[in-house]
């Protein structure tokens, strides 16, 4: 890759990941419920889920994902569900004190892996990725090695600055309505992203 390419690809991977979405909304309310250090394990679930799906991504296995309806259909549908009830249960709870809960740190990386993969942004963010920056005609390895770490990189430290924010919200001395509005909106924005998902599951002309 050239270094006209890889600034091309590392701009759109800026745009890519800082871009807010569920990833986002979730370290923001990691930070507020578990503070920045402890946080770190949902970064940590967000890079485990972008290593995967790089090296899926470069063996063609998610073009072959999305080329099967039935599968994507049902991966958009539990994505969809799973996202909703997320902003369900946020919402119910955002009366609730900004504190610590006791959750596992395993618990935190799981969830933000699971986010990061059910997420429809990535699913097409790779797909763009390696249809347009990669050369067919190059032997992929070398241009793994600059790949890689560049996307890693800039995911941490833009899910690190949206977990460090959520931290310093969560900490500072807000009001008890200001601290549920933000915590509903948060939960809104799950409801949204899953509702949009829903939307995208359902095939074209099915609704007249």
């Amino acid at each position: 890759m050239s270094f006209e390419g890889w600034i091309i690809f590392a701009s759109f991977w800026v745009l890519f990941v800082t871009s807010p979405g569920p990833n986002a909304v979730n370290c923001i309310q990691n930070g507020m419920t578990f503070g920045f250090v402890r946080s770190l394990w949902g970064v940590l679930g967000i890079l485990t889920q972008a290593l995967l799906f790089l090296f899926l991504s470069a063996a063609g296995i998610t073009a072959l994902l999305t080329a099967s309806p039935t599968g994507f259909l049902i991966a958009k549908v539990i994505g969809a569900l799973v996202l909703i009830w997320l902003g369900v249960r946020n919402w119910l709870r955002a009366a609730r004190p900004v504190q610590a809960e006791p959750a596992p740190s395993h618990h935190i990386y799981s969830r933000a892996f699971t986010i990061a993969t059910i997420n429809p942004k990535s699913v097409a963010g790779y797909l763009a990725a390696f249809s347009q920056f990669v050369q067919t005609d190059v032997p992929s390895g070398p241009q793994m090695w600059v790949i890689v770490p560049t996307a890693l990189t800039i995911t941490a430290a833009s899910y690190m600055t949206y977990t460090l924010l959520g931290a310093v919200l969560g900490r500072a001395a807000l009001s008890a309505v200001a601290n549920i509005t933000i915590r509903r909106v948060l939960a809104g924005c799950f409801i949204l992203y899953g509702l949009a998902l829903a939307a995208t599951a359902i095939p074209k002309g099915a609704v007249s």
